[in-house]
């Protein structure tokens, strides 16, 4: 007797070896990405910030890949981790990488939890992008010490932000759509 999932829900959360290998790709291609954004990031934090927040959306890349190639739950956080786990090594900040990572995915995870992973709408990714690009300059408002920039310039950062992830979610769309096309996660188990 086989280990078959009794109904839809079971199927839907689990992660066949196919779906883990994709995953893993993904990560590893994150990980390689983000590697050097992260040092250029952390080098341009202290004298150009708008340049460097400008990068941020690129933490969102490998998750909103993973989503909309492979539309299973999770997917956007198990990328997350991985790419955190391939970059520490590599990032000063040692295993607080995967934590950024994690905490970036999560965004890019949330608004399919909402609607409990059932809708695939184009708009999730946006929104979730959205969300994030306001959360995080609210949160880093001390590390950028934004409460001494005249309003304009907190604006400013604010629409980089946003701007910065709203732009890699559409490339991440893009990628995901063109790998798709190109066979790419077409034939894995829903």
């Amino acid at each position: 007797m086989r280990n078959r999932p009794r109904n839809a829900r079971e199927r839907r959360f689990r992660f066949p070896t196919a779906i883990l290998l994709t995953c893993a790709a993904l990560g590893v291609a994150g990980g390689a990405l983000l590697a050097p954004a992260n040092w250029l990031s952390t080098i341009l934090f202290p004298g150009l910030p708008f340049v460097s927040v400008g990068l941020a959306g690129l933490w969102l890349l490998p998750s909103v890949i993973a989503l909309r190639l492979l539309r299973r739950p999770l997917v956007g956080l198990l990328v997350g981790l991985l790419a955190g786990l391939v970059i520490v090594p590599f990032s000063g900040y040692g295993f607080s990488s995967v934590a950024t990572n994690l905490w970036w995915a999560a965004f890019t995870e949330l608004p399919f939890l909402f609607v409990l992973w059932r809708y695939w709408g184009t708009w999730l990714h946006y929104l979730g992008a959205a969300i994030v690009g306001i959360v995080y300059p609210l949160l880093a408002w001390a590390s950028f010490n934004l409460g001494s920039f005249e309003l304009s310039l907190q604006i400013t950062f604010f629409a980089v932000t946003l701007a910065s992830c709203l732009g890699a979610t559409a490339l991440g769309i893009l990628i995901a759509d063109r790998l798709r096309r190109a066979g790419v996660g077409a034939r894995l188990p829903r």
